[in-house]
């Protein structure tokens, strides 16, 4: 009897065990499968959240893009329609220098093209010396800009190299002259002029236009020479160069396309100038500016003719800037980055 119950006691622990064994691997494969299906859903959440949030940012790349494309091309229109209006002018001229004379007003883009205007112009069949005017105008401003660079380019190099008290005052005072307009020195020096001898002559215009290209050399040639390093001045006075020297066989060749560049602005500026040759004038020496708005006297004025006059007096800065322009490019980016 006692075995008999020893043997039921053991068979009922062994099978509670079993029971809650059983019962506790039920529980944790139940709870695996929550975890699992609530790992899942946070997987699926989150998949959704980066999906939305994918598509919101390609949604926006999309329309940057799109709206990147619209400004594009308004920017591309504005540059279109600034290039037709800076032209037009020049087309203009072009066009009426093109028409004969019986169709200058009667039409306005269908007409018979000829170049009867510019025969007559450089012929000198109407009593007017262009051709001597346009000689003139390059007497006068190669004259200028070659005085300009010989004073200049020494003076801008000084003023760079040696700064003094009042050297910035002194500086100031040259640019004001380019500044100054140019009706409140005229009258003066058309009555120093008419005394001097130097009215209606190469000499004086070429001095008076010095007030015009001689700040414009020195202050734009001044940034260049104090962008050079001075240790290479300093190498060539170690090696027995003087001062001039190192100036004309260091300093000058470093700032050649400064030189070219300056040399074209100052040119055209002297070759555009109206109211020095205008007052300071009469014949000899008159240029262009002025020589070509003589084809608007007389009792029917000409337009073909000065559109004619005036289109071929574009022709030798365009052309210098065109020789030169490798240089131009050079010089007037030099200096724009410093190591």
């Amino acid at each position: 009897m006692t075995g008999t119950g020893t043997e039921g006691g053991d068979d009922r622990r062994a099978g509670a065990g079993r029971t809650r064994g059983e019962d506790g691997r039920a529980g944790e494969g139940r709870e695996g499968d929550r975890d699992h299906v609530a790992g899942g859903r946070r997987k699926r959440g989150r998949d959704r959240v980066v999906g939305g949030r994918r598509k919101r940012g390609r949604d926006r790349v999309a329309g940057g893009r799109g709206a990147g494309r619209v400004w594009g091309w308004l920017a591309d229109a504005a540059l279109i329609g600034y290039f037709v209006f800076a032209l037009f002018p020049i087309a203009w001229m072009l066009i009426l220098s093109l028409k004969p004379a019986d169709q200058l007003f009667s039409t306005y883009f269908s007409f018979t093209p000829t170049l009867d205007s510019y025969r007559t112009v450089l012929g000198d069949s109407e009593g007017i010396p262009f051709v001597r005017f346009f000689v003139n105008s390059l007497v006068v401003s190669v004259g200028a800009v070659a005085l300009s660079l010989l004073v200049g380019l020494p003076a801008a190099y000084a003023s760079a190299r040696h700064r003094f008290k009042g050297s910035e005052n002194l500086m100031f005072t040259l640019l004001s002259f380019r500044f100054a307009p140019e009706l409140t020195v005229i009258i003066p020096l058309f009555v120093l002029y008419q005394k001097l001898g130097l009215f209606d002559t190469y000499v004086g215009m070429i001095w008076v236009l010095q007030l015009v290209t001689l700040p414009l050399i020195v202050w734009i040639m001044r940034s260049y020479f104090a962008d050079l390093s001075p240790e290479l001045e300093q190498a060539a006075l170690l090696d027995g160069y003087s001062r001039t020297q190192a100036f004309f066989k260091v300093a000058l060749p470093l700032v050649k396309p400064g030189v070219a560049a300056v040399s074209l602005l100052a040119f055209i500026f002297a070759w555009n100038n109206f109211v020095f040759p205008l007052i300071l004038t009469s014949s000899e020496a008159q240029t262009v500016t002025v020589g070509a708005l003589s084809f608007l006297g007389g009792d029917r004025p000409k337009y073909n003719l000065t559109a004619a006059a005036a289109l071929v007096s574009v022709v030798p800065p365009l052309l210098l800037a065109l020789t030169i322009q490798r240089y131009l490019v050079r010089g007037l980016s030099f200096g724009a980055v410093k190591s």
